[in-house]
């Protein structure tokens, strides 16, 4: 089977000269569920953001066998899809219907396909009545499943998560991880969240100072407490 994302000797370096990722070699599978962990500053952010080229740096990077360059960057964004961190960075219409159709008709899809993606992509996330509802008005759990429908109205076979599960309160975290579970895509997660990391990502690759010092059964980095204090994570 070819991995969905090939990282081959991927370096990067901040304008300040702080590096941020050295040498990164990595294979992701179709339908992998896979946790980014480490420390604050590991690199974990940086490297999720060079998966639809925000970042760019040393080293080669292909999805689903195109290599991520210039002239492919369009092609590749249409297949990982970005969830920040804070949802309002993805959320900034007068409704959620026009924040969910913002990607397909930037596509340039017509109307009515632009409406059966919107509530596909809103079914996916269990918010169909919230098609007309004003996004700000949200709670932060509701806002992160839109921030995810506004990336699933792309239909992307990858799914790339910074800190999903940041700032919600037990319940919300628990009915995300439930939806994260049931979406089929590839995923990549940068998380501090182990508990979701135990529950949701059967691998687990750990970075520290830009490097990938493990990667393997999620259980097993789990339960090294050696490698987890070693690397900040206890």
């Amino acid at each position: 089977m070819e991995p969905v994302i090939e990282i081959s000797n991927l370096s990067f370096s901040y304008p300040d000269g702080k590096q941020a990722l050295e040498g990164i070699n990595l294979l992701v599978q179709p339908g992998e569920k896979i946790a980014l962990v480490g420390a604050n500053g590991a690199g974990k952010s940086t490297l999720l953001y060079h998966l639809n080229g925000i970042f760019t740096g040393s080293g080669m990077i292909r999805v689903n066998q195109l290599e991520l360059n210039k002239n492919n960057l369009p092609r590749v964004r249409a297949m990982v899809g970005l969830v920040f961190q804070n949802p309002d960075d993805q959320l900034f219409s007068p409704t959620v219907y026009e924040d969910v159709a913002y990607g397909p008709t930037y596509q340039g899809l017509d109307p009515h396909t632009v409406r059966e993606k919107v509530a596909l992509a809103l079914k996916a996330v269990h918010m169909e009545d919230y098609a007309q509802r004003n996004p700000y008005h949200l709670s932060s759990g509701e806002k992160k499943k839109i921030a995810i429908a506004t990336v699933l109205s792309m239909q992307p076979q990858i799914l790339a998560f910074d800190e999903p599960t940041a700032g919600l309160d037990p319940r919300a975290r628990r009915e995300l991880i439930d939806l994260l579970l049931e979406l089929q895509q590839t995923m990549i997660i940068a998380t501090h969240d182990m508990n979701m990391v135990e529950q949701l990502t059967p691998r687990t690759i750990l970075l520290n100072h830009g490097k990938i010092v493990a990667d393997g059964p999620s259980l097993d980095i789990l339960r090294n407490d050696r490698l987890l204090m070693t690397n900040g994570l206890i």
